[in-house]
């Protein structure tokens, strides 16, 4: 009998697993790029025996996300993203390691077979909504300064039309002691990276303006031997609005605070923070015609004060890509930084626009559903030049870009972008000679 009751209650827990699996409504979501690329020179130095000596490559790469959104209940998932096979044809695979990649919650070679980076509860209560768990993190306002990345997170949001408050916990870094924290911060009870933010937006009809504030604590360089921790504020407000034909865009970043708080005063002096950025954008429609325009500020270290950090917290963000050539993520992300050797790796086009006034107009034309043709000319110059620089101009870009609508899933993207290369990358001796350089891309998207 006891094994009859057994039996009895065994199929009965089966039962109500099964019930509640069945239940559960799967939504699915994703994009495969395959994309190719030629850079004619990987450096910008005339000299051909320096280590940027010009020569050139191409090849292929792709990237497979897919996003899986669990719908438990009505208002209640569990919402998980994996990127797979993120990596070049046939190419070398990167060594393992513990690093993880800036845009993942992986290490780069984890990305290159598959890589889990999102995996949160997302639960609408009557009292707002609450989103726990790994997700996106570094979003704010407009794209300009947004750099994605996953980070554990608890956020809160709440809205009575028009108004929506969003407050926001991230745990940037923890090097509490656990099983996995041998490194040497593990012996230290408060030595994280914390952030808090708060955030309110006003909607309308046509556009939406809003105030984000974010509290960066960062002690993870508390221990020797630097003996010191960052803390300071970024308050970013922002609108996006249309009026009429055109499409407004604006946003400022503020970052003020300290560079360095040292524990002890015998160990060094405080440095303060005081960085901006910010950019306009506006695109007007006349269709199929439209035109377009930006400007964007990222401010530069002053290299004759050694108390006040003035730039190099803040920058244009890897999701904001301008360009192809001079700042654009996946030219960073596939093939690497673009410099020369008098300035150094640190002072070339990175991922990101940094330590600049940038200047872009834009046209496009629409002549069938299906295409787009956009075309553009950027001029870029430094903000602060570093110490004995000849030139502050880091060049002039062209970009043809061309987008064609296959079907409603499948894309088609060329684009051809060409650098006339400023005296900035001279670096300190006006006799370094530079070269311009070219770009061409392509990249077969399916979206599902």
């Amino acid at each position: 009998m006891k094994r009859l009751w057994l039996v009895l209650f065994l199929l009965g827990i089966l039962t109500v697993f099964s019930t509640s699996a069945l239940a559960v409504d799967v939504k699915f979501s994703g994009e495969l790029y395959v994309a190719g690329a030629y850079l004619d020179k990987i450096g910008l130095s005339k000299d051909p025996g320096s280590a940027e000596k010009g020569f050139n490559t191409a090849f292929f790469y792709q990237r497979l996300r897919v996003q899986t959104d669990f719908v438990v209940s009505p208002g209640l998932s569990l919402i998980t993203r994996v990127d797979a096979l993120e990596r070049v044809w046939d190419g070398p695979r990167t060594s393992p390691g513990i690093t993880l990649a800036v845009d993942s919650y992986g290490t780069q070679a984890e990305n290159e077979n598959i890589a889990f980076d999102w995996a949160y509860i997302n639960y609408a209560s009557p009292i707002g909504a609450f989103a726990v768990g790994i997700m996106n993190d570094g979003a704010t306002g407009t794209v300009f300064g947004n750099s994605y990345a996953p980070a554990g997170r608890i956020k809160y949001s709440y809205t009575i039309s028009p108004v929506t408050l969003n407050l926001a916990y991230t745990k940037v870094k923890d090097t509490s002691y656990n099983q996995q924290g041998t490194n040497t911060t593990a012996t230290w009870s408060d030595a994280d990276q914390d952030k808090y933010g708060i955030e309110g937006i006003f909607t309308w009809k046509d556009g939406k303006a809003g105030l984000n504030i974010n509290y960066y604590r960062y002690a993870d360089t508390r221990p020797a031997p630097n003996n010191y921790q960052k803390t300071y504020y970024v308050f970013t407000p922002y609108a996006v609005a249309k009026i009429g034909p055109v499409d407004l865009q604006a946003e400022l970043n503020y970052a003020t605070g300290k560079l360095k708080v040292y524990d002890d005063a015998s160990f060094g002096s405080d440095v303060k923070m005081q960085n901006f950025s910010g950019w306009v954008d506006a695109t007007a429609t006349f269709s199929p015609v439209y035109f377009g325009g930006s400007i964007a500020y990222v401010s530069g270290d002053d290299p004759t004060t050694s108390d006040t950090q003035e730039g190099g917290t803040l920058n244009g963000g890897r999701d904001w890509s301008p360009t192809l050539l001079m700042w654009n993520w996946d030219r960073s992300y596939w093939i690497g930084a673009i410099t020369s050797t008098a300035v150094g790796t640190t002072n070339g086009f990175g991922s990101s626009f940094a330590n600049g006034l940038l200047y872009q107009g834009r046209i496009g034309v629409r002549p069938i559903a299906q295409l787009d043709v956009m075309a553009s000319l950027t001029y870029a110059t430094a903000d602060k030049k570093p110490a004995g620089y000849v030139g502050g101009s880091y060049g002039w870009e062209a970009d043809l870009v061309g987008t064609y609508k296959i079907t409603n899933n499948l894309s088609y993207m060329l684009g051809l972008g060409y650098l006339w290369t400023g005296d900035y990358f001279k670096g300190a001796n006006n006799n370094n000679g530079v070269v311009n350089d070219f770009i061409v891309t392509n990249k077969l998207t399916l979206t599902f």
